[in-house]
């Protein structure tokens, strides 16, 4: 890791003096003691709060989410009732009570407080904060609003008040980050909505106090948001202009509608893609601007919605039509703050389906992920579409696709990654993004999947593309370029060539063509500007299938067994084989060939905290020339 001074240097150089001086001025507030004179509450005696949507009709939802999508709810919502919640897959108490009297939250920021649960030794915060985004009431509300069965509203009173007696306002890590802050008063303003008739007068006036005093908490910290120009003000923002419709307080609805809408348009690229170059980040924008679309009084500035509809475009493009899946690119923390929807957190059609209707004027089929469409209040769309319409660096077989990761970068990217390929064949992952699994952890699990080493794609003298500041903070940004290949032999479906120049004095250049016959070839180019010896290093992270490998004079062959037939895999270089090293690894462990493994390679994450085993399929080389690996992936017709 380089100094906190070298590293602040080039931070500045790379991101400008303004965000160094946002975050700056933060420090120095915490520092001061400033937030902790801070008190901006409402004064809410008498005050009302002012319907912002309307509620869809049970008989609509009960026609779309059909039997088996309204078993699942209500499975979901009795969990909570009886004290259960799932978070990150993971069925576990809900409680919100904490083992020792509360700090400001100003204290834990500093770390002059220890954060002690009331569960377990914690690692990771998000463990704590996620109960307390209140994503387990949108369950509770969906399910009493479909059957008006009162346990359901009166478990969403009990753990709310259970929440505001053990968290006081400012006291304690729940109020200690500003999104965490946003994402709750969006949650708590649906729900008063949706448990309206079964509001008694103490739970209003509660319900009002507490959403006045989390819009209040966002203010005074919002530089710390734009200090990081990322999904953070996109949601504070929101969370501000919700405020200000809801209590009609002119001052949050500016100030949010200000920063929201300066978010979309410096934050969304021009093919779409979000500032963090993540899809579950993309998606928590996205639904973000469902929200406010949903809610708004006001006009979208012009250049708002085609950077939205942009965005809407990007994510329609990489979904798996089969699945709804997306590739899992990028940093992914595990946030949903809208699951309006029975469908599983990574399936990503209730999303896509709703962005669509609401900025393309297009949709899926309908379909059981039609239900979050409902809340957001779209109606079908006449236009019906699927991801092939909507290509961007994608490249499709007639039963396959893939994701071909070349970007431009301008701030906050998740992961080190480019020229990595995500393919896909019929419905299965077939070349994956490793994913996250978590942020905050003893090494070596302190989020290394960002690093190059574990996407499919070559590395050089086993350095990343570019420079990992920091557990969240990647620096001399190598971008990509790329060029859609114009082909006169008809067995070629599409042929995409693109290279960086992030390893200095070596070019990495790879071209990806997909055959008529289901046939994908990625040939890789390392050339170099100095006759000097170099190690190549070729990774692909496969399904943990059944395998079977053969050499061959230049390479090897690798047959996976997927559930549809066997896959073929070959790798060749441009040297014999006993120049070069083969090796496969599978969680954690090496089960085949030689090399120094990671305790991190061979896994897949698909949910934040969750991981899986996979096979690292890598090719080790040293070389002093150009070098030119080929890898061919052969699918059964």
């Amino acid at each position: 890791m380089k100094s906190r001074f070298f590293i602040g240097v080039k931070y500045f150089f790379q991101l400008g003096a303004r965000p160094l001086a946002l975050y700056a001025l933060y420090k120095f507030g915490l520092l001061t003691g400033h937030y902790k004179r801070v008190n901006t509450a409402l004064n809410v005696e008498r005050l009302t709060f002012n319907a912002l949507f309307p509620l869809p009709s049970r008989e609509q939802l009960n026609q779309t989410l059909g039997e088996e999508g309204r078993a699942t709810l209500l499975k979901e919502a009795d969990e909570i009732v009886n004290g259960s919640v799932r978070i990150f897959g993971e069925l576990v108490p809900l409680q919100f009570n904490f083992e020792k009297p509360l700090s400001h939250w100003t204290d834990y920021e500093t770390h002059k407080s220890p954060i002690t649960n009331y569960q377990l030794p914690i690692t990771d915060i998000k463990y704590i904060w996620e109960p307390a985004r209140f994503g387990w009431a949108f369950t509770l509300g969906r399910a009493y609003h479909l059957t008006q069965d009162n346990q359901y509203a009166e478990a969403f009173w009990k753990y709310f008040e259970s929440f505001t007696q053990n968290n006081p306002a400012n006291l304690g890590p729940h109020w200690m980050n500003g999104q965490e802050v946003a994402i709750r008063l969006m949650s708590l303003v649906w729900c008063a909505h949706v448990f309206t008739d079964q509001l008694p007068s103490t739970n209003y006036e509660l319900l009002i106090t507490s959403i006045s005093q989390h819009a209040s908490r966002i203010p005074p910290t919002l530089i710390y948001a734009r200090s990081q120009n990322n999904n953070h003000l996109v949601t504070e923002a929101a969370a501000l202009y919700t405020a200000g419709l809801f209590f009609k307080n002119s001052n949050w609805r500016k100030l949010g509608w200000k920063w929201l809408n300066w978010a979309f348009q410096n934050q969304i690229g021009g093919y779409g893609e979000y500032i963090q170059h993540s899809t579950n980040y993309h998606r928590v924008m996205l639904q973000t601007a469902l929200w406010i679309n949903l809610i708004k009084q006001d006009v979208f500035p012009v250049k708002t919605l085609p950077a939205i509809g942009r965005s809407a475009h990007w994510l329609f493009s990489l979904l798996d039509n089969a699945t709804g899946l997306t590739p899992n690119l990028g940093a992914n923390d595990g946030a949903l703050i809208f699951p309006l929807s029975s469908a599983a957190f990574e399936d990503y059609r209730p999303t896509v389906q709703a962005s669509a209707r609401a900025f393309l004027r297009t949709g899926l089929p309908a379909g059981a992920w039609d239900e979050m469409s409902l809340w957001f209040g779209l109606k079908p769309a006449e236009r019906i579409a699927d991801s092939s319409a909507y290509l961007t660096d994608n490249l499709r077989g007639k039963n396959s696709w893939a994701y071909f990761r070349t970007s431009h970068f301008k701030s906050r990217l998740s992961h080190i990654d480019q020229l990595s390929l995500d393919l896909w064949w019929r419905g299965l992952n077939i070349a994956q993004d490793a994913g996250t699994y978590l942020y905050n952890a003893a090494p070596p699990w302190d989020n290394p999947l960002v690093t190059t080493r574990v996407h499919n794609t070559v590395t050089v003298d086993g350095r990343d593309q570019m420079t990992r500041a920091g557990r969240f903070l990647v620096l001399d940004w190598a971008n990509a370029y790329s060029k859609n290949m114009l082909e006169t032999d008809e067995n070629i479906l599409g042929r995409i060539r693109a290279y960086h120049r992030g390893y200095g004095n070596v070019k990495h250049e790879r071209t990806v063509t997909v055959y008529q016959d289901e046939r994908w070839l990625i040939e890789d180019k390392l050339t170099s500007s100095h006759r000097t010896p170099h190690t190549y290093r070729l990774h692909w992270l496969l399904p943990d299938y059944e395998w079977e490998m053969a050499n061959r004079e230049s390479g090897i062959v690798l047959r996976l067994k997927s559930p549809y037939g066997w896959i073929t895999l070959s790798v060749l270089s441009s040297f014999i084989l006993h120049h070069s090293s083969f090796s496969i690894v599978r969680a954690g462990k090496l089960i085949h060939g030689q090399r120094d493994v990671q305790p991190y390679e061979g896994w897949v994450s698909h949910c934040y905290g969750q991981k899986s085993p996979a096979l690292s399929l890598a090719l080790e080389i040293t070389s002093e020339f150009h070098t030119s690996l080929t890898t061919e992936f052969t699918f059964p017709q």
